[in-house]
Parts: structure tokens; C-alpha cells; sequence
């Protein structure tokens, strides 16, 4: 049976980064949810009603919370196992309904938010949006998205303003995961515990959530460092990015032809790929591809691999060959809002549709 919780003002019931299996129901008082904005960066504070859930998507997702659960006013709770939830839910159809509309408002205002990210880029500083989405992802121990994100910064911007902090940063995300796993593991931006309602982080404020990150002391990783390889690979890239194609292209292929570390070996061959098309080798971009294609069928970047095919075909005049590759991407699963999917149908519309 779902038991009740009672909370003091100026409480937290969850730290964004906590590993929840708990779905809640606030009865009594008044909580709000604290989190960042992903167009702005502001602090948005979102106010629970009265019967109203909050903590399903992460508590059935089984993934870090990613808010502050902070009670304003004194409040009774009543918690949820995910079992007793699921069991709830399957004899009050109403409840799912309800659940469904919030989650379908709450996907609709983030795929504009994309939208206006891609198609306004002086809207918001895209160099930093992305190192903050990897500092965002390491604070909430999601190491793995982490490392993503953090390497792509690096990818794109390896002479940045924060390509020294995205470095050390990475290191920190690459220990952390091999160390401990997504979601595990000390807070490694907030000192050496993990956030706990008995222990805030330092910086944290129940008025105002995190407050600017912890000194550099606090976020050294454990002896952590970057391999040879993935040094290689960075410099690689950083080649690309002041448009050393041809040089960039060697390094790529050396690193693909003679690296054990299939990780590495893959980014650099997508990325040779990329060196092609910069290079308006429209022909031996798309082979390129279409080698990976075949070989890598389940590739990381595959998405993204089929956009630029798409693009490459419509270099070389062929609209329809380009839609299809670009229909491609927008059929295959995965996230709605990935910047892949928002490309190609920007460039699929702008060729006249499917």
C-alpha cells in the first residue's frame, strides 16, 4: 500500500540526479519541481496542484530525477511503489488519461524549444548550450549522455571557450561510468557524496536550486585521463574544425584503420565521412556511408549518417534519391527531437515534401 509522507517547508523530497523508484501524489501543502530551462538555461519553477503526480517519468523510466522536488509549504505526500502505481493506474483510466495529456503537453513544448534552438541559432549561444547540456548531464550522474554530449562539444568547438573545462569534464564522465555506471557513484560536481535530502550538495538553495558549479578542487575525477586514442581523435577533430579537411581525413583513418577501441574507431569514421562531404566529394562521401551502412548497421550516428547521404544526393542534383534518404531518417525510431530528425524535415519540406 502507497504510504503517506509528511514534509517540512523549505524540505527537499528529491535531488535532481537521484536514482527514484517512487511515484508521489502531493495531498496536502505545496511543492514545486525546480529544473533549467534547456532554451534559456533559466530556472523554472513548476508548482504541484493538489492530486496532482509528479516523479512517474523518471520512477517508471528508471532513470536520474531531473528536477528538485522542493516543498514550499508544509505537505503530506503519499508515495508510490512503481508496482503499486502500475496497479493503481490499470483501475482508474482517468489517471492514465491525465498522465498522457501532461506528457503530450510536456513533449509539444520541447520540440519547439528544439525547433527554435535550430531554426533561431542566435537565439541562444549554441556553443554553450551544448557544454551546459553536458555539464547538466554529468551533475545528474548521466555519465554516459555525459560523455556524448561533452565529446561532441569538443567535436565542435575544440578550440571553445569551454573546450579545457569540456575536457576535463569528459575525463571525469568517462571514469565515472566505467567506475560506477550511469546513476552511481559520488556526485561529481557537487563534492565527494552523493546529494541526499540529509546532505545537500554544495551551491544548493531550496529557493533556487544549484547556484553556479562547485570550484574546479571539487570536480577532479579520480587519476581519471584520456587514452591515446581518444587524444588522437580530439586533435583530429580539431583539424576538421579549422577546416583542415585533407589533414583531418588522415588522421580519421589512421585512427579507424589501426585502433582496437571500436568507440573511437566509429566516431572517426563518421566523421571521415563528414571530411568528404566538407571536401564536396559528394561520390566518395555517399560510398563512404554506404559502407558504414552495411557494415554498422546499428552505428551510433545513423541518423545522422543518413542525413548527410541525403544532403550529399541533393549536392549532386538527385532531389528524389535525397528525400528518400531523408524520409529514412525521419521513419526510424528513436527520439522525436533529435537534431537529425528536425534537419531532415527542414530539408525534406524545403525539396517539396515527401
Amino acid at each position: 500500500m502507497p504510504k503517506v509522507g509528511t514534509y517540512r517547508a523549505n524540505s527537499v523530497i528529491y535531488f535532481q540526479g537521484d536514482q527514484g523508484d517512487r511515484i508521489f501524489v502531493l495531498q496536502r501543502g505545496k511543492v514545486s519541481l525546480n529544473y533549467n530551462d534547456i532554451e534559456t538555461g533559466k530556472l523554472i519553477r513548476e508548482i504541484i496542484q493538489t492530486g496532482e503526480f509528479f516523479g512517474v517519468k523518471s520512477a517508471l523510466g528508471r532513470y536520474p530525477r531531473e528536477e528538485n522536488a522542493v516543498v514550499l509549504e508544509d505537505a503530506n505526500v503519499l508515495a508510490f511503489t512503481v508496482p503499486e502505481f502500475e496497479a493503481f493506474s490499470m483501475s482508474n483510466t482517468r489517471i492514465i488519461i491525465k498522465m498522457l495529456k501532461v506528457f503530450s503537453n510536456q513533449l509539444r513544448h520541447i520540440h519547439k524549444q528544439v525547433e527554435n534552438l535550430m531554426e533561431n541559432p542566435t537565439a541562444v549561444n549554441a556553443e554553450i548550450g551544448l557544454y551546459k547540456t553536458g555539464e547538466y548531464y554529468l551533475r545528474s550522474r548521466m555519465y554516459s549522455q555525459a560523455r556524448y554530449v561533452l565529446g561532441r562539444y569538443l567535436t565542435y568547438y575544440p578550440a571553445g571557450k569551454m573546450a579545457e573545462q569540456a575536457g576535463r569534464y569528459l575525463e571525469t564522465a568517462e571514469a565515472a561510468l566505467a567506475r560506477y555506471g550511469d546513476g552511481k557513484g559520488p556526485a561529481p560536481l557537487a563534492g565527494s557524496q552523493p546529494a541526499s535530502p540529509a546532505s545537500p550538495p554544495p551551491g544548493f538553495s531550496a529557493e533556487n536550486g544549484f547556484s553556479a558549479p562547485p570550484p574546479p578542487a571539487a570536480r577532479a575525477s579520480e587519476g581519471a585521463s584520456l587514452s591515446d586514442v581518444a587524444k588522437d581523435y580530439y586533435n583530429a577533430v580539431s583539424l576538421f574544425s579549422q577546416e583542415k579537411y585533407q589533414e583531418a581525413f588522415k588522421s580519421l583513418k589512421a585512427i579507424a584503420d589501426s585502433s582496437d577501441d571500436s568507440e573511437y574507431t566509429d566516431k572517426a569514421q563518421f566523421d571521415m565521412g563528414r571530411c568528404l562531404f566538407a571536401l564536396g566529394q559528394w561520390d566518395l562521401a555517399i560510398k563512404h556511408f554506404t559502407g558504414i551502412v552495411q557494415s554498422s548497421p546499428k552505428h551510433a550516428d545513423m541518423s545522422d549518417i543518413l542525413y548527410i547521404m541525403g544532403q550529399s544526393w541533393e549536392k549532386k542534383g538527385d532531389k528524389a534519391k535525397a528525400k528518400a534518404f531523408f524520409s529514412k531518417v525521419l521513419s526510424m525510431p528513436g527520439d522525436e527531437d533529435s537534431s537529425a530528425r528536425i534537419k531532415a524535415k527542414k530539408a525534406l519540406n524545403a525539396l517539396g515534401g515527401a
